[in-house]
């Protein structure tokens, strides 16, 4: 089955907010063999909305829209689609009492009256139940193979209804389908710490590496580069056995650069890493101040590993607290290797652990010179007593080079945890 995704919003084209109800619908629908052929985002203008629905219908007869089904004068969804399908709104009594409901659940003592148009459904229309907000989906069918589901904007509402009520309609939809027929599967190989094209000359000619009926996508970004596996025409199967042997093939060819799969969180492989080897660790940052820190404590149970850090942004903290030498930070500066590896042993001593890293940079905008550009990085690793520094000069604006250095440093720990080069 084909379908299309319709975002509806004016926030989203001006970028105020980023749309992430496609992306999810799109996983969603992609796990379940239902191919989204186009996707698109418009704003709250009912003729834009009418003339994007009637040709996603057109073109394949399935179209799924979020946004546009709150209370306000700016949600027009409903009230435009219905025209499509040459519908009239009726007021739902039985929506009515449930909304009135809801309401008096959470304390109000009447429902705000702008609430009221959400229980205003196109003549004919299936009501699907919002068990996370006020506006219901609506699943509009014009009994000749053309088909809208109507969906809120708010994004954890959006996925309930796809789970709970618009993938089992699809999947009844196809399910007389040979059961052996194609699924769109995807695998990811993550990697950080080489750029884009210095990682195609390391991969290589891919001819026989993937095999027919798989993509390849490159997916750069400050993290990293993705490389993104896809199976669009094979049976479950061999997807699965294609994809399998295509991303190892991957891994090898990108040996220490790749760091898993998938969603794969280099701060848990990091952790992972750490607590294998029986040891804290501790982190000491400048340029970055925290974000290391804050990747690591993220993850769940990071305590039982991540024993604290240092944010030593000014030189005293570093003198005072981490026991940079006067004379080091006199002779190298403090972007400097020397003090790098200070900074780690600082953190390591101070806070007890086996290991640390130590971030230090130049993040700019201001404050390079020709010998330290801005983007200038060193990382040091401190491992059971041995060190090894790592030097960038990193691309990007200030928050662009922050991030990367976050990443570099956790790869930097996993780097010597794992003995890479």
């Amino acid at each position: 089955m084909d379908c299309e995704l319709l975002t509806v919003g004016t926030e989203l084209l001006l970028g105020q907010v980023v749309d992430t109800n496609a992306a999810e619908a799109g996983r969603l629908l992609a796990a379940a063999g239902i191919r989204v052929r186009r996707r698109g985002t418009v704003g709250d203008d009912p003729d834009d909305i009418r003339q994007a629905v009637r040709a996603a219908l057109d073109r394949t007869g399935t179209l799924i829209v979020t946004g546009g089904l709150g209370p306000t004068k700016d949600d027009v969804t409903r009230h435009a689609v219905a025209e499509v399908f040459g519908r009239a709104l009726v007021r739902d009594v039985a929506l009515v009492a449930q909304l009135e409901e809801w309401f008096k659940r959470r304390g109000f003592a009447t429902m705000p009256a702008a609430n009221l148009v959400q229980a205003d459904v196109p003549e004919g229309a299936t009501v699907l139940p919002n068990r996370r907000g006020t506006a219901p989906g609506l699943l509009i069918d014009d009994g000749h193979g053309r088909r809208a589901f109507l969906l809120p904007g708010v994004p954890k509402e959006m996925i309930g209804l796809m789970v709970d009520e618009v993938m089992p309609r699809l999947a009844a939809a196809t399910s007389g389908s040979d059961p052996a027929s194609a699924v769109i599967l995807s695998r990811t190989v993550r990697t950080t710490g080489i750029g884009e094209s210095a990682l195609h000359e390391k991969v290589g000619d891919l001819d026989g590496a993937v095999p027919e009926g798989l993509t390849l996508a490159w997916l750069p970004g400050t993290e990293g580069v993705d490389l993104r596996l896809t199976s669009w025409t094979l049976p479950k199967a061999e997807a699965e056995s294609a994809l399998e042997s295509a991303a190892r093939t991957l891994e090898q060819r990108a040996g220490a650069h790749a760091y898993g799969r998938d969603g794969a969180d280099l701060a848990r492989v990091v952790l992972d890493l750490v607590r294998g080897r029986g040891l804290k660790l501790a982190t000491a940052e400048s340029c970055t101040g925290g974000m290391v820190g804050a990747r690591l404590t993220t993850v769940p149970g990071s305590s039982r590993v991540y024993v604290g850090g240092m944010v030593a942004y000014d030189n005293e903290v570093k003198l005072g607290f981490l026991g940079v030498s006067a004379d080091v930070l006199g002779e190298h500066g403090a972007v400097s290797e020397a003090v790098a590896k200070e900074m780690a042993h600082g953190a390591a001593l101070g806070l007890g652990a086996q290991a640390a890293v130590a971030v230090t940079g130049i993040a700019g905008p201001d404050g390079g010179t020709e010998a330290k550009p801005v983007g200038t990085v060193w990382i040091a690793v401190e491992w059971q007593g041995t060190q090894r520094a790592f030097h960038y000069v990193l691309p990007g604006d200030r928050e662009d080079i922050r991030r990367r250095a976050t990443q570099l440093a956790l790869d930097a720990v996993r780097r010597v945890a794992g003995g890479a080069s």
